[in-house]
C-alpha cells in the first residue's frame, strides 16, 4: 500500500468494495468518530452490499482508516486508488448509510458473481482499438463532457438509474458485439457489466481500476484517452499520472466548464454558466453573487473561506 503518492501534503484515497454487511449503520456509528480524530474529510457511502467513497486526510490520517477498514471481514482486496492534492479536497465529512453503494435501482444485479471480465489497464488499448468492440463510458453527460475514450458511446445519462434504459434501447446495438465498459473507478462498471450480463450478453469486459487506474498506470503518450478525468471533490478533474486537471467548476449548478465554457458571456465566476444561466432565477444569481463576494473578501483579507463557500481553485479563470 503507497500512501505517499505525489508530493501534495493531503492524500486522497477512492475506494470501494463489494461485501456482506451486516449492520451498516454500526459500521457508521463505528467509522465516524475515527475519521472525525483523525481528521478525515470526504463522502463514505456504507451499504448491505459493501462500501463506496472518496476520502482525504494526512498520510498518517488515511492509513489508521485504512488498518480499520482491513479488520473488516470480507474488504480485503478492496479496490484501492491513491493521489495527493496540495489543498485538501473535501470541506466535510459525511458517512452515509444507504440502500446501495452506487444507485442504479435495479435490486436482482449480483455485482460479484455476474460481473463482467476484469482488463488491465495496459490491456485496454488493444481490447477498444479492436473494430469487433463496443466500448460505452457508464457515465453521466456532466462528466463525459471533459473528457473519455477515443471512440467510446456516450449514452447522455444524466444519473446511473438511466443506465438500464439506455440498455433497452439499444438491444440490438449491442447484440453480437464484444462489449467493453468502463467508469471514473470501476464500481459503476461492476454493476453495468452485472446487469448486461444479466441480459443475455456473454462477452462483457471493464477497465479494472476504471479511468482513474489508467491514467495512473499508462504513459500518456500511448494514451487513448481524450481530455480530461471529472472527480467528485475540489480539483475537479485529472489528468494523466493523476495530476490536478485545467477542468473548472460553476459554484452556481456544479457543472465541470471546459475554457470555451469559461470564456461564455453566460460565464459569471460563483455565479452563472452556460449550463445554468437560462435556469436560474434573478433571485437566484443575487444570492449567488452575494456568497462569491464573501469568498472573494475573505482571500483579500487573507482570511479562511468561510465553512460552505468555495476557494478558488489555484491557476484557474
Amino acid at each position: 500500500m503507497n500512501l505517499s503518492t505525489g508530493n501534495h501534503p493531503w492524500r486522497i484515497v477512492a475506494l470501494y468494495r463489494f461485501f456482506p454487511v451486516a449492520d451498516p449503520l454500526a459500521l457508521r456509528d463505528r467509522l465516524l468518530p475515527l475519521c472525525r480524530e483523525a481528521g478525515i474529510r470526504g463522502t463514505l457511502i456504507v451499504a448491505g452490499e459493501g462500501l463506496n467513497g472518496t476520502l482525504a486526510g494526512t498520510q498518517t490520517a488515511v492509513g489508521t482508516l485504512l488498518a480499520e477498514l482491513d479488520r473488516l471481514e470480507g474488504f480485503g482486496g478492496a479496490e484501492l486508488k491513491f493521489s495527493s492534492a496540495a489543498d485538501m479536497p473535501f470541506r466535510r465529512l459525511k458517512i452515509r448509510v444507504k440502500h446501495e453503494i452506487v444507485t442504479m435501482g435495479v435490486d436482482d444485479v449480483d455485482p460479484v458473481a455476474g460481473r463482467g471480465a476484469y482488463v488491465e489497464p495496459a490491456d485496454w488499448n488493444a481490447l477498444i482499438a479492436d473494430p469487433d468492440t463496443i466500448v460505452i463510458d457508464t457515465r453521466n453527460a456532466y462528466e463525459t463532457a471533459i473528457g473519455t475514450f477515443e471512440g467510446a458511446v456516450d449514452p447522455e445519462t444524466r444519473s446511473f438509474r438511466e443506465f438500464p434504459d439506455w440498455i433497452g434501447r439499444n438491444h440490438n446495438r449491442l447484440r453480437n458485439r464484444r462489449i467493453a465498459m468502463f467508469c471514473t473507478g470501476g464500481i459503476r462498471c461492476e454493476k453495468a457489466t452485472a446487469y448486461v450480463k444479466s441480459l443475455g450478453f456473454p462477452d462483457v469486459f471493464h477497465l479494472r481500476g476504471g479511468i482513474l487506474k489508467y491514467l495512473e498506470t499508462v504513459p500518456e503518450d500511448e494514451s487513448l484517452w481524450r481530455g480530461e478525468c471529472f472527480v467528485f471533490d475540489e480539483r475537479v478533474s485529472v489528468t494523466h499520472g493523476l495530476a490536478e486537471g485545467e477542468t473548472a467548476l460553476c459554484r452556481a449548478c456544479r457543472h465541470p466548464l471546459t475554457a470555451a465554457e469559461i470564456a461564455s458571456p453566460d460565464y459569471v465566476e460563483g455565479v452563472s454558466c452556460p449550463h445554468c444561466r437560462s435556469t436560474r432565477s434573478d433571485a437566484d444569481r443575487r444570492r449567488y453573487a452575494d456568497r462569491q463576494r464573501q469568498v472573494t473578501r475573505a482571500l483579500e483579507r487573507g482570511e479562511p473561506v468561510p465553512i460552505g463557500l468555495a476557494r478558488p481553485r489555484r491557476g484557474r479563470a
